[in-house]
């Protein structure tokens, strides 16, 4: 069976004061989903997002929804985001007292239900939940912390992702693997080799300053058929 891979752009880094042509610019070139970070600025320091923005833009465009929740207060939030629309929610295991009832709680809407690990929590920490996840999402920077150019892509990265997929393949389940953090042109080959098939997009992959974004979405569909020819 040939691969899907799922191009997730981070719209954290698009054109903020003119979203909505931004979002139609990223469906004109053909992307899979809208990746959107909804932080209550004390899980991570920042805020880019409101629930309110989201919601309007909900009707604006057909993209898949892909919400990760970086929040204390993961219930509230999950409710807020389900009532929105959404495709796809994903939320941090470290602040999760009841794990299992958020995930029941998004697959009974519908949507797709993954849980996000920082770059420190150990794989070990999904081994009851992981059969029912849809996804997991696995940082590979600290969150909310993008926009500090010294914060490079953990050294563990592809064993992480090899690891999971290693786990994931032994259960015969088919959890999606998405990373996020510093997902760049030159790590993206390796990571799909590692066993990624979900890629949150930013600043060195399809939003590269100074370039058009259909001249990036061509670099990146040549990065993503590196990483598949070693299928």
């Amino acid at each position: 069976m040939e691969r899907k891979i799922i191009t997730s752009p981070s719209i954290m880094c698009a054109d903020l004061l003119n979203l909505e042509s931004s979002v139609k610019e990223l469906e004109n070139i053909g992307v899979d989903a809208l990746h959107i970070d909804i932080i209550d600025g004390v899980f991570s320091p920042s805020m880019p997002l409101g629930l309110d923005t989201v919601r309007r833009l909900r009707d604006k465009t057909d993209l898949a929804f892909d919400v990760h929740i970086m929040s204390t207060n993961n219930e509230w939030f999950v409710e807020q985001i389900l009532d929105i629309g959404v495709q796809q929610v994903s939320f941090h295991y470290e602040t999760t007292l009841h794990a299992d009832r958020l995930v029941n709680l998004i697959k009974r809407k519908g949507a797709k239900a993954g849980i996000a690990l920082n770059p420190a929590t150990p794989l070990s920490c999904l081994e009851y939940l992981l059969p029912q996840l849809d996804n997991v999402l696995l940082m590979l920077i600290n969150p909310g912390f993008a926009g500090d150019k010294s914060e490079q892509q953990v050294a563990y990265a592809d064993n992480k992702v090899r690891d999971l997929a290693r786990i994931i393949a032994d259960l015969k389940i088919k959890a999606s693997i998405q990373v996020d953090g510093r997902v760049s042109l030159d790590s993206i080959p390796r990571l799909i080799q590692a066993g990624a098939d979900n890629l949150v997009l930013g600043s060195t992959s399809l939003y590269i300053p100074g370039h058009p974004l259909a001249e990036n979405k061509a670099n990146l569909d040549e990065a993503i058929n590196k990483g598949l020819s070693f299928y």
